[in-house]
């Protein structure tokens, strides 16, 4: 597990910053795009997808920038990664740039980038974007 590397995707989305933070940042607005279910217990995130859950810890939110989580199963392996959400505001265009931080293992990083691109479409479907 320690082989994780660091990789970002960026995303032009048509949308309000404030439509946008809601999604990302509530267990709502998740729960409309990102999982199945969204439940939180203090700083505990629970996603579920098909049955099956994942829990992550929440490591700092702003609002109106980011939300940034680590899996616990990566805590016990005392590793520096995470999983965050982040967004800027083009200044020339207006548009909404959302941008994805991930880690993954070699082998596994076109899979964990196609599960981020199937996410990001379900989240343009939800915003109308």
């Amino acid at each position: 597990m320690a082989n994780k590397e660091k990789f970002e995707l960026e995303y032009v989305l048509k949308t309000s910053p404030k439509v946008l933070d809601k999604m990302i940042s509530t267990p709502d607005g998740l729960s409309e795009w990102f999982a199945d279910d969204v439940m939180v217990k203090d700083d505990v995130y629970t996603f579920e997808w098909d049955q099956s859950e994942e829990q992550a810890r929440l490591i700092s939110k702003k609002q109106g920038e980011n939300i940034k989580w680590q899996w616990i199963y990566d805590e016990e392996d005392d590793l520096e990664t995470f999983f965050e959400m982040k967004y800027t505001i083009d200044p020339m265009t207006k548009a909404v740039i959302f941008t994805v931080v991930d880690y993954a293992e070699p082998t596994e990083r076109d899979e964990i980038k196609r599960l981020w691109e199937t996410q990001v479409t379900n989240l343009r479907r939800v915003l109308g974007a």
